[in-house]
């Protein structure tokens, strides 16, 4: 056989005359035939400096000697498919073929690369041989391992939706079996080839599949919406038989379970599926189900509107082919009858709205109170609806969960049957109601309250006062706590103000005196008086002339609260004993003790009182002393106008010269802005009294208050006052202590601070910094006492400044 192959090769040499070059590659492959590197050798010489036969040659030469080399074979085919790939594959179809027998030759010893298998199958598609590419993918899955199958299905995937058709389905098939997390790609294939039935058991799958990712990143209900839009656009496409195992109906329904907030868009597509299949009937039960169940407002919207929408739609189709037949003369009683029919069905739907959103309302809370009276008030006067509605609501709304005022729902049923007539059953209602167990004491005392107005309305008083008494009744001494929620209301109304309020004023009006005595004893037994019962009872008393008695209501009242609604009491009763022109004595003792433990934020009135009760039924040095009291007692920002008023009380009685010591003990007393204040009222009213010495001492008394930047207007009347009563030596005194005084603030480093800070705030923004502020600081700081540092900008030169004396007397 090597002699026989060896003149294959001469006959071959002899067809292709070697030159001298091509010598020295064919001496190396003689020399090493095992070799694969003379070869490639060979060939990269060829491809420089010989032709296309040449190089075809040399490779299919190669390729001969080693079969096996992956090297070899993929360098000859892809030169192969590069010179064909130029070519018409429908005219030139004798060439691909070539090309396709040289690709089946080499996998005969190489099918387990899976490059060559790419090159293969890339060439291919790029012919028209559908058949003949779908069975070498075929070939290649078989071949290869399943780890290099990846590499396979990204070109047969790209085939098949070139392809399209059925063989894409059944490729895709295929594929879906080793690669189940591209089906949304497949449903995607599905749904555009029309198979929209394998399309709906896919999305099923899919959403049972608890463990499946999207991997376009879509949530589970997005998915959900897909299939549903799907199933509602297709239902005439999709086949719901029992081979196929979909049912549509109970799949739409699932939804619901699972997606409860999005319910409304599911009803209506379920609906929208059974409009589309022609099933009208089953669609108005869907539509009237949904309506009757949702949770929400917004998805009863959706629901009703798209009901509304379809309902219009088909009274529209009617009444189009009810004006043809009219216009051909073509009279039809049962289909105007049935025209009729669903007009009369619209609007009873129409007048529905308003109950059915009550309904949804109540299911979402059957607590509310205010919803149960609405639709008590959507009923108008069908009395038995009403009827059921109260019952209804009475039933569903549970006491201590009742989102509002549940008494209301009890009263109103009772003013129903009163409005009517029925008193008696009225009563028997009200009688239910107050052994209701209400959130809170204060629905049951408002129910009581109402079943004695139910009374008073139809004038039965004594009913009313007979229903109160029951209302209240208690123990000799109770114990209970009115805030004790452990307890029921019912054993703690009896401790409700609003309740004794409303007996109160009831008994007074139908009753005698002594019942409502002891009406207003009992509230104060049981310890519920309130500062208006107070005020209410001594007011009481005082209308049928019990003075005294009342009196005694307001000390009992006084011994029950403490400040400040002491100080309210006091005050009315401080003033209605005056009035009563009682002994002078009692009413001392009463000030007394009303001053006793008053805080200071309330005595300025009594002692004003005091005062002046002492001025006119007792003494005036006794109402001075009180005065003088009052300025210790009262507040901080009430002792100014004290000292002020004691100061005129004093004037008036004794003289001005009787307010000296007021004026000195306030000047101590008050804080600096309120004693300079004060300081000048004195030195004002020693002018007066010619005592021109006293008044300047206490000028200067008053300058330590008083800063010459910030408080001109009393240096302007102090020496407003020299001008006019002193000299020149006087004068110079006065500027004397101003630049004492001035110099004594520029050293107060606090008071510096907050000048700059005030200055600063005054300035424009932009016109100062930090370091400005700070050099200012550090000049005044640095300057010496009784010196102001000198600020910068234009102005006299060093010299002229020392000469010039800015305090100097004009004397001219």
């Amino acid at each position: 056989m090597a002699t026989a192959s060896a003149q294959e090769r001469n006959k071959q040499l002899d067809l292709h005359a070697l030159s001298s070059n091509d010598a020295v590659y064919e001496q190396d492959i003689l020399r090493d035939p095992a070799s694969i590197k003379p070869w490639l050798a060979y060939i990269d010489f060829k491809a420089r400096h010989g032709s296309l036969v040449e190089q075809n040659f040399v490779m299919a030469r190669a390729c001969a000697q080693l079969p096996r080399s992956y090297k070899l074979w993929r360098l000859f085919l892809s030169f192969r498919t590069k010179h064909v790939g130029k070519l018409n594959p429908a005219i030139f179809t004798s060439e691909y073929r070539k090309v396709i027998k040289l690709f089946d030759k080499a996998l005969i010893l190489l099918n387990k690369m899976p490059r060559i298998w790419e090159m293969y199958l890339d060439f291919l598609m790029h012919q028209p041989v559908v058949t003949l590419t779908r069975r070498t993918f075929d070939r290649a899955l078989r071949a290869l391992p399943i780890t290099q199958h990846r590499r396979i299905w990204t070109l047969y995937l790209r085939f098949a939706n070139a392809a399209a058709g059925d063989t894409a389905l059944k490729v895709w098939r295929r594929y879906m079996q080793t690669n189940p997390d591209q089906v949304e790609d497949f449903i995607e294939l599905l749904l555009v080839n029309g198979a929209y039935t394998e399309a709906a058991r896919r999305y099923v799958e899919l959403l049972n599949n608890v463990r499946f990712s999207s991997k376009h990143g879509k949530g589970r209900f997005e998915l959900w919406s897909e299939m549903v839009d799907m199933l509602v656009q297709h239902a005439q496409d999709i086949d719901t038989g029992v081979d196929t195992g979909l049912d549509v109906d109970r799949i739409i329904r699932s939804g619901l379970g699972r997606f409860a907030d999005q319910s409304g868009k599911f009803w209506a597509s379920l609906a929208t599926y059974w409009i589309r299949r022609g099933s009208f009937e089953r669609a108005r039960d869907i539509f009237e189900e949904g309506v009757t169940s949702v949770m929400t407002v917004r998805d009863f919207t959706l629901i009703f509107d798209t009901y509304v929408e379809f309902e219009e739609s088909v009274i529209s189709a009617l009444m189009d082919v009810a004006s043809t037949r009219a216009d051909q003369g073509i009279v039809d009683d049962d289909a105007d009858f049935d025209l009729d029919i669903r007009m009369m069905r619209f609007e009873h739907l129409m007048d529905r709205r308003p109950f059915l959103l009550n309904d949804v309302l109540l299911r979402q809370n059957p607590n509310n109170v205010s919803e149960w009276e609405k639709r008590v008030a959507l009923w108008g006067d069908n009395k038995q609806e009403v009827v059921k509605t109260y019952t209804e609501a009475i039933s569903a709304i549970h006491p201590k969960r009742a989102a509002g005022p549940f008494h209301k729902i009890w009263v109103g049923y009772a003013r129903f049957y009163e409005h009517g007539g029925d008193l008696r059953s009225a009563r028997i209602i009200m009688e239910k109601a107050v052994k209701v167990p209400f959130k809170s004491v204060a629905e049951l005392a408002d129910m009581w309250i109402e079943w004695a107005h139910l009374e008073l309305r139809n004038e039965n008083f004594d009913d009313a006062v007979r229903i109160m008494a029951k209302a209240i009744q208690a123990p000799k001494r109770s114990n209970i706590d009115y805030f004790d929620e452990s307890l029921s209301p019912q054993q703690r109304v009896h401790k409700s103000w609003k309740l004794w309020s409303f007996y109160v004023d009831l008994v007074e009006s139908v009753s005698t005196l002594e019942e409502v005595k002891k009406v207003y004893e009992r509230i104060f037994e049981l310890r519920i008086a309130t500062p208006q019962t107070v005020v209410n009872y001594a007011n009481l008393l005082e209308e049928h002339h019990y003075y005294e008695e009342s009196f005694k209501i307001y000390e009992r009242g006084l011994d029950l609260f403490s400040y400040p609604v002491a100080f309210e009491l006091w005050n009315l009763y401080l003033t209605k004993a005056v009035d009563r022109k009682i002994g002078i004595e009692r009413l001392r003792d009463l000030f007394e003790q009303a001053v006793e433990d008053c805080p200071p934020k309330f005595a300025k009135t009594i002692y004003l009182m005091y005062g002046s009760l002492e001025e006119e039924r007792g003494l005036a040095r006794h109402a001075m002393r009180i005065y003088e009291r009052a300025t210790r007692a009262v507040a901080d920002e009430d002792r100014a106008d004290m000292f002020n008023f004691y100061i005129t009380k004093s004037a008036s009685n004794f003289g001005l010269p009787s307010t000296r010591p007021i004026y000195e003990r306030a000047i101590t007393a008050l804080p600096d802005v309120e004693a300079k204040d004060m300081c000048l009222k004195f030195a004002d009213m020693e002018k007066r009294l010619g005592e021109i010495d006293r008044a300047r001492a206490i000028y200067g008394h008053a300058s330590q208050f008083c800063d010459p930047r910030t408080n001109l207007d009393f240096w302007t009347k102090w020496e407003q006052f020299e001008v006019q009563h002193g000299n020149e030596d006087t004068f110079k005194e006065m500027l004397r202590i101003k630049r004492s005084v001035q110099a004594q603030y520029n050293t107060d480093v606090n008071f510096i601070a907050s000048q700059a800070l005030a200055r600063t705030q005054q300035r424009p923004e932009g016109s100062s910094n930090g370091d400005e502020i700070m050099d200012s600081l550090a000049r005044q700081a640095k300057a010496l006492e009784g010196f102001v540092a000198a600020e910068e900008g234009p102005g006299p030169s060093k010299e002229a400044r020392y000469l010039v004396n800015p305090d100097a007397i004009d004397i001219d």
